[in-house]
């Protein structure tokens, strides 16, 4: 059976300090959960179910034209296991592979979600644990394992010992689960913590001690997996999607004058031999033919569709 994918987006945006809610946050004009949507169906998967909650009607909106979504809504923020928990209903045919991960993380690749479902498969584990290593482990919870390099446990920095607290493994917070296996798991998880919460980070823990096969699994980068909490997370991860479409149209023969002044969405295709010229702003499923002239400022933005040999002249703005 194909995987599905849980895409926790149910928070706030207190530390963006803004109304509209964090996942809706645009990078090159997509609210950013729509490149964790790219990711997963990039990786297999054919279902998704988005938890929502805060301003969850705007959420659904943003998001009405994904026909392979399904809203579950989580009415309390009582953590991440009661999120995930919203899901059951709506995933209560599904005997397979579930990915549980976040609404704001726009920079995972398909090919990290595509390791972890190996690993599960290749394993038969009940849980992978998608990991990084990181010299900046601060606040990260750590995984442990034991002396064969087996999962034992997930620590939180505030419960690591010196030597815990060393580890530069840690939790990225995405997830391979067996559905079912999942779902009865949150059944048992219980808000023993300080926050009064369900943590998702108890299943595992769950899982191991009735007898199942729990993996940590190191599939990702540490920039992959970071989530986007501020304006400024935001703008860096805009310049980690800009820098790899760059690169990307570099590398398949077109000319970018000056890449530190140039803005082109990843959804824009360009021929080669074409040259961008500085102060150029390329936004949507623009398509560039080859030996084209681009700019400088020029600005091109929507379903414009430029010829081949054509040139778009300096302070030109085309818009479809």
């Amino acid at each position: 059976m194909p995987p599905v994918a849980i895409i926790l987006a149910a928070g706030k945006s207190t530390r963006m300090k803004s109304a509209v809610p964090k996942v809706l946050h645009e990078i090159f004009g997509r609210p950013m959960i729509e490149y964790v949507l790219d990711a997963t169906r990039k990786a297999g998967v054919e279902r998704i179910v988005v938890i929502v909650g805060h301003q969850a009607d705007m959420v659904k909106s943003a998001l009405s034209g994904h026909s392979d979504i399904r809203f579950a809504l989580q009415s309390e923020q009582k953590g991440t296991g009661h999120a995930v928990r919203m899901a059951a209903e709506a995933l209560a045919d599904h005997d397979g592979p579930a990915l549980v991960l976040a609404g704001d993380t726009p920079l995972l690749q398909a090919s990290s979600l595509s390791g972890l479902l190996e690993a599960q498969a290749g394993r038969g584990a009940a849980c992978v644990i998608g990991t990084a290593e990181t010299e900046a482990n601060q606040g990260l919870g750590r995984i442990v394992r034991d002396s064969a390099g087996e999962f034992l446990r997930i620590v939180e920095q505030k419960d690591a010992t010196p030597e815990e607290a060393a580890i530069r493994e840690i939790n990225t917070g995405c997830y391979a689960f067996d559905s079912r296996l999942l779902f009865r798991s949150l059944e048992q998880i219980r808000p023993n913590n300080k926050q009064g919460e369900y943590y998702l980070t108890d299943v595992p823990a769950i899982l191991k001690s009735t007898g199942r096969t729990v993996v940590a699994a190191s599939t990702f980068t540490m920039t992959e997996a970071l989530g986007v909490n501020t304006r400024a997370q935001l703008a860096e991860a805009r310049a980690a999607i800009s820098k790899v479409t760059l690169d990307r149209l570099m590398a398949e023969g077109v000319t970018i004058i000056d890449p530190s002044n140039t803005s082109i969405d990843p959804r824009v295709t360009i021929g080669a031999d074409t040259v961008i010229h500085p102060m150029t702003v390329i936004e949507g499923p623009v398509v560039i033919g080859s030996n084209c002239r681009i700019g400088p400022l020029a600005h091109l933005r929507g379903a414009v569709r430029v010829a081949d040999g054509e040139s778009v002249h300096p302070f030109e703005c085309r818009m479809a």
